[in-house]
């Protein structure tokens, strides 16, 4: 599947900003199955500064300095990227989850170095005791790693409400978890920490999601959004991704732009300013087939 994606960030200031430095995460990644033909990235003001490289996690990042007196700024950026579908793995023929728990266990392999560090706390994220009973609900006793995480992503859909308006990016998972209702960034988050409260590894990933209207609507154009979904690391196949807000396994419907460890890691577009004020964020996504 072929897609044209243009995400655009729009600030307004109430008061004059005299210098801002910029990142942007919003360039698609490439991989097996997903290519990116084509990428522009347009900054209005245009920026004094520009720069990309890859972060440690291997995604790029555009940093960028605006040195002139502005009240707006505009980010846009246009892709264009094929996803190729991907046949779901058999689950229950992945290892059992206390095995590979044990292999994430000190001393670790050289095999397993890389995705160890997805194990481990993380700025926004920590294992607890309250976060492993509630993945245990999934994992009993020679459970296939895969079955185990495919039912804690069913479980996470059924037991949280999608709520737009119940949580902030600064709102904490155990709120998320007291409330039972957030966004797909939570339910992310919450898939992430229950897995490594079990001791498997799990990051977050940031990108797009194809959505259809309602049948008989018109597509709305700019009426998408960014998604979020994790992925666990399964010994015999890689990483392995699961959608807990949609309650599936991505396929050719999903494009991945970042990942990390958790949000904090692949935020879209971060940065300071001077002066400014109180401001403005407007964010349109538009994901077109075609």
């Amino acid at each position: 599947m072929n897609y044209r994606i243009i995400h655009r960030t729009a600030y307004d200031y109430p008061e004059p900003v005299t210098v801002s430095h910029h990142a942007a995460r919003v360039k698609p990644r490439t991989n097996v199955t997903q290519q990116r033909d084509s990428w522009e990235l347009v900054i209005k003001p245009e920026p004094a500064l520009r720069k990309m490289r890859s972060d440690y996690f291997g995604n790029r990042v555009c940093f960028f300095s605006i040195q002139e007196i502005h009240e707006q700024l505009e980010i846009t950026a246009t892709s264009v990227v094929s996803v190729e579908s991907v046949t779901p793995p058999a689950v229950s023929l992945s290892l059992v989850w206390e095995r590979v728990a044990a292999m994430f266990r000190d001393p670790v392999s050289p095999e397993v170095v890389e995705p160890y560090q997805f194990c481990f706390d993380s700025p926004l994220l920590r294992a607890s005791p309250e976060l492993a009973d509630y993945a245990r609900q999934s994992f009993s006793k020679e459970t296939p790693m895969l079955a185990g995480v495919l039912d804690l992503n069913r479980r996470i859909c059924a037991d949280f409400k999608y709520d737009p308006v119940a949580t902030t990016v600064a709102t904490p998972l155990e709120e998320v978890l007291a409330k039972r209702r957030g966004v797909c960034q939570d339910f992310a988050h919450l898939g992430i920490a229950a897995l490594r409260s079990l001791g498997l590894p799990a990051r977050y990933v940031s990108g797009y999601l194809r959505t259809r209207p309602p049948e008989g609507k018109e597509r709305l154009i700019g009426a998408d959004a960014s998604h979020a979904w994790f992925s666990v690391y399964c010994p015999d196949l890689g990483w392995v991704d699961f959608d807990p807000t949609n309650d599936l396994i991505p396929s050719d419907e999903h494009i991945t732009v970042a990942y990390g460890r958790d949000f904090s890691e692949v935020t879209p577009l971060c940065g300071i300013i001077t002066g400014g004020g109180a401001h403005e964020v407007r964010v349109s996504v538009d994901v077109k087939p075609i």
